[in-house]
């Protein structure tokens, strides 16, 4: 009779059990039911930020919820990165992110680059445009190599901290062995002001984000970075033709977004189905064009593979262009 008595009562609090789960999961409101924040470790006005806005925009049209960009810049976007490495793995806190994050420059960041993090989409690809000042007596890649030999030490280089100009300008200077001054600014944008200003003689940046300026003589654009010239400046060489393979990189930047390690699966889904949709929009897909971007889409099952090659690849370049972790 005991025996039945606690079978019986182990049945029922098993049933209690299995009740009170069933009230909690319908208690539990679907995602996304509150802000979702994109946090961006780079600058306000940078491509990067830029390409953030638009896709919370179009985020918070398709999910009736407010999406808002965060802009945390510095340590070699490692600051904004370690915010998302720490948050809550509920899909509200996420990493607007480009490959930047994996070359190795910030290995006491306090999160591990890889494990820290999900993938939850690609964005897009671009490469980059090499300019000088108007007024160098430079107008190829030669031309300034030959410029940089005979004033060693003069020549200033400025580019933000960890990012793929940083790559570009320092590989070029170990491929080359050129003596030119690297000046590291928080960002892109603070670089390209003090181009305009005379302050330095050169950088790296986008087309969508020089090619005013091109089209203004404000600054003179020398090579192009991708394995072909790129479409809006077709007079301008690229690295390769100009005798620099170690610069043809294809593309130099992707962009993508990230979670939390432990944001559950359901939520993964929903993000990569909703960013998707925003990337397959001519409208956004015409929207980005417009700012360089061209969009990359990758299926979901390539995601964490694509993002291990990626962490594989990058610190033998970042090493070979002879910098080392801050």
């Amino acid at each position: 009779m005991k025996l039945l008595r606690r079978e019986f009562l182990q049945l029922l609090t098993g049933v209690s059990a299995i009740a009170a789960l069933s009230r909690t999961a319908k208690a539990q409101p679907s995602y996304p039911s509150r802000v979702i924040k994109i946090i961006a470790p780079v600058t306000p006005g940078s491509p990067m930020d830029a390409l953030g806005r638009v896709l919370a925009q179009q985020m918070q049209l398709r999910l009736g919820q407010t999406v808002l960009i965060d802009n945390r810049p510095g340590g070699g976007m490692s600051i904004g990165a370690k915010a998302v490495a720490t948050a809550d793995p509920d899909g509200y806190s996420l990493l607007l992110v480009n490959n930047g994050h994996y070359f190795g420059l910030t290995p006491n960041a306090g999160y591990d680059p890889v494990k820290a993090f999900r993938a939850v989409a690609t964005l897009i690809s671009l490469n980059h445009v090499l300019v000088v000042r108007p007024d160098l007596p430079a107008k190829t890649v030669q031309e300034l190599i030959a410029h940089t030999k005979a004033n060693p030490g003069k020549v200033t280089f400025g580019f933000g901290v960890s990012t793929a100009p940083h790559i570009l300008g320092e590989t070029l200077k170990s491929t080359t062995g050129l003596d030119f001054v690297s000046v590291p600014y928080r960002g892109g944008a603070p670089a390209v002001t003090d181009l305009l200003g005379g302050r330095i003689d050169m950088n790296f940046g986008t087309t969508a984000t020089l090619l005013p300026l091109i089209q203004q003589a404000k600054v003179r654009a020398i090579a192009f970075t991708g394995f072909m010239r790129s479409a809006d400046l077709p007079e301008v060489p690229t690295f390769i033709e100009s005798g620099i393979a170690q610069l043809g990189f294809n593309p130099d930047v992707w962009t993508g977004i990230l979670a939390p390690a432990l944001t559950p699966q359901t939520v993964i889904n929903t993000l990569y189905a909703v960013v998707n949709d925003i990337l397959r929009d001519s409208e956004v897909t015409t929207s980005l064009k417009k700012l360089g971007f061209d969009v990359l889409i990758k299926p979901q099952r390539e995601l964490d593979s694509f993002v291990a090659s990626e962490a594989q690849k990058w610190p033998p370049i970042v090493k070979a262009a002879g910098l080392t972790p801050e």
